[in-house]
């Protein structure tokens, strides 16, 4: 076996490995969010050169900077590591990219207030999605990290939900005690108290 097979080979399965572990959770979110957090950061502690003229960016908010930034890259590691609690942690990066558009250069210039909104409204708006089977039959894989999905028998009903049609028809229908048939008795009695049959 050639070494570029085995290279190849080596590289497809990391690379689906990869796509997997993407799947499952909000990675465009958590790597917008992660963005974010490096403008907001640097921007404060940056000096800009123009010849022998040195223009310093920083603010008296540059701890605040700071503190935002760093706080933007945890909920970034959040969503990927923790999506449970991806609202959550979108929720938060929209609070943290509007805070920082008065503590932090504009918010590192706009750029990480912006990618903060997107990574934010992309945490917010994920789902898991949901296995499902193939025209095969067989089971599409979960994304890794996430509940199986508890699956009914065939022909049952759902929860909370009667099928009427899987009720045979003779238990479907009340069973009242059957009442012996009405006899009719065609016979008199005359005043004497005799019996004679009518007619």
């Amino acid at each position: 076996m050639s070494a570029e097979s085995s290279g190849d080979r080596d590289f497809t399965y990391w690379r689906l490995r990869f796509q997997a572990w993407r799947g499952g959770r909000p990675f465009w979110a958590g790597l917008f969010t992660l963005l974010s957090g490096a403008p907001i950061i640097y921007f404060p502690y940056f000096n800009l050169h123009l010849g022998h003229l040195t223009m310093a960016m920083s603010t008296t908010a540059g701890a605040g900077s700071l503190i935002i930034g760093i706080l933007l890259i945890t909920l970034g590691f959040t969503m990927w590591y923790h999506s449970i609690v991806r609202v959550f942690a979108g929720i938060a990066t929209i609070l943290l990219g509007l805070i920082s558009i008065p503590l932090s250069n504009i918010g590192g210039f706009l750029i990480g207030f912006l990618l903060a909104l997107f990574g934010g409204a992309l945490s917010i708006s994920w789902a898991p999605a949901k296995a499902q089977a193939d025209p095969a039959g067989i089971p599409a894989q979960r994304p890794l990290g996430e509940a199986p999905l508890e699956e009914a028998p065939l022909g049952a009903a759902p929860v909370g939900e009667f099928d009427h049609a899987a009720v045979p028809e003779q238990q479907a229908v009340q069973e009242f005690p059957q009442q012996p048939p009405a006899v009719h008795d065609d016979t008199t009695f005359d005043a004497n108290g005799g019996r004679h049959r009518a007619g």
